[in-house]
């Protein structure tokens, strides 16, 4: 029985859905203006790894994300770049992309660009204005009145701007009839900017009615599950409740509406505006995507996650312990000895793991039951107590795992390692056994420099290629 915290009740509810039924999942995707840094990754892997598992229970997922690829930011870069903003826009769209598929994010079914549905917005924008909910600023655009939706607020609990919130969207106004007023349709400025006809004129859509006419299009308007990372909660979340509420008469829009915590450095919400960000495509330069995957998923997936070298070393270090211990079962089966055939519990870590997710996507906990089952195996593989049958249900085991996880089994191929190099390795060992700590702290300084990390471990040394 699948639990999920509900930001929109502040508690854990039961996800009523039967295996088999199709469940519909709209995550809120990039503003494609510059390169995706790694607290956008941490949401995306996040609820890569939350698809991937409701889909191994026999949950069909209907993973649809849109692009903004129109938008007050793009339209900026643009000009400093001197390039139409749609060129800028694909050209950033193609960057994300290709980010996504490095980080091994497989489940999304599909990206839908708010520019390819300028007649769903137009549409929404229409109705709202019939009912009573927007109004025309004239010269200015067609702006949403939030004190005529009475439940305003209550996803946040709040209806005023924190220093946090995703305020990325120019829609200031004199004429608004209240502050916090949104715009819907911004009419088009003499200039560059890119328009399209209306029955306003010619203008762009705004920020929030982008995610709504895009969920109705493919959901209708009340569907199962909403999710993005939790600066979105006020005011855009906020908003697309209130446009898509306003036009239906039905709520909620969405049952169930989960948030993915900050990636902080020092504290700081990493953001492309405090300049305290790491792209992506810089970290895979120097480090694995499994590393990251890793470093996400071991934390709760609401709570925040501090960005330091520390914790990327020490993530770092758990994935080596994982793939020791996969070498270890894999020379095992080739080998086909031992004493015994212990099976090390197998069935309650299965237990464990399932329950783990099932409880709020409980990662941390799930990660903790694999580490336990690396620590029983590699008990019993010492003992030799470990043969084949015990070997292949814990290889299956982790192989399950890691079609939710996607961090555990390395798909790099390994580095040769060239005869100098494991020749200075084996120098250092004699010298280790021999307490010659110098000579063999010579030699591990001369392997780091010709880029070859030495580690020793219960199993012996090991080397490792650095990136």
């Amino acid at each position: 029985m699948q639990k999920l915290y509900n930001t929109l009740s502040g508690k854990k509810e039961v996800l009523k859905a039967r295996p088999g039924k199709k469940l519909n999942l709209f995550v809120c995707g990039p503003t494609v203006y510059d390169f995706s840094h790694l607290g956008h990754a941490r949401t995306y892997v996040v609820f890569d790894a939350f698809v991937r598992f409701l889909r191994s229970q026999g949950h069909p997922v209907y993973y649809l994300q849109n692009i903004t690829d129109i938008d007050d930011k793009i339209i900026k870069r643009a000009r400093e770049k001197k390039l139409q903003p749609r060129s800028l826009a694909r050209m950033f769209e193609k960057e994300y992309l290709k980010d996504m598929k490095a980080l091994g994010v497989e489940s999304v079914s599909e990206y839908a660009r708010a520019t390819e549905h300028i007649p769903e917005i137009i549409s929404q924008v229409q109705r709202l204005l019939k009912k009573g909910y927007a109004y025309e600023v004239k010269g200015e655009g067609i702006y949403y009145d939030i004190l005529r939706f009475k439940n305003y607020g209550k996803l946040s609990r709040r209806t005023s701007l924190q220093a946090e919130d995703a305020v990325s969207r120019i829609d200031e106004s004199s004429k608004k009839l209240n502050k916090g007023d949104f715009a819907l349709w911004k009419f088009a400025k003499v200039g560059s900017d890119p328009t399209w006809p209306s029955p306003w004129g010619f203008g762009r859509p705004g920020w929030h009615i982008e995610d709504t006419a895009i969920a109705e299009k493919r959901f209708g308007v009340q569907y199962e599950m909403h999710g993005g990372a939790q600066d979105l909660i006020f005011p855009h979340h906020e908003a697309e409740i209130a446009q898509m509420e306003a036009i239906s008469g039905k709520k909620p829009m969405a049952k169930h509406w989960l948030h993915t915590g900050f990636l902080t450095v020092k504290g700081e919400k990493m953001a492309k505006s405090l300049g305290n960000f790491v792209t992506i495509q810089d970290f895979l330069k120097e480090h694995s995507a499994r590393v990251l995957r890793l470093l996400v998923l071991k934390t709760r997936y609401r709570s925040s996650i501090d960005y330091s070298e520390n914790l990327l070393l020490q993530t770092e270090r758990e994935l080596e312990r994982i793939d020791e211990f996969i070498d270890r079962l894999k020379s095992k089966i080739q080998n086909k000895k031992s004493e015994t055939d212990s099976k090390p519990q197998i069935s309650k870590f299965k237990t464990e793991f399932q329950n783990a997710l099932e409880n709020d996507f409980n990662t941390p906990k799930a990660i903790s039951v694999l580490f336990e089952a690396v620590s029983k195996g590699n008990g019993l593989l010492t003992k030799d107590k470990l043969g084949g049958r015990g070997t292949t249900a814990i290889l299956a085991f982790l192989m399950e795992a890691d079609k939710i996880f996607g961090f555990i089994f390395s798909k790099e191929k390994k580095a040769v390692i060239p005869p100098a190099v494991l020749k200075l390795a084996q120098a250092r060992e004699r010298h280790r056994k021999a307490k010659a700590w110098q000579k063999a702290d010579e030699i591990r300084t001369k392997l780091l420099r010709q880029g070859w990390r030495i580690d020793d471990t219960s199993q012996g040394p090991r080397l490792k290629k650095m990136s």
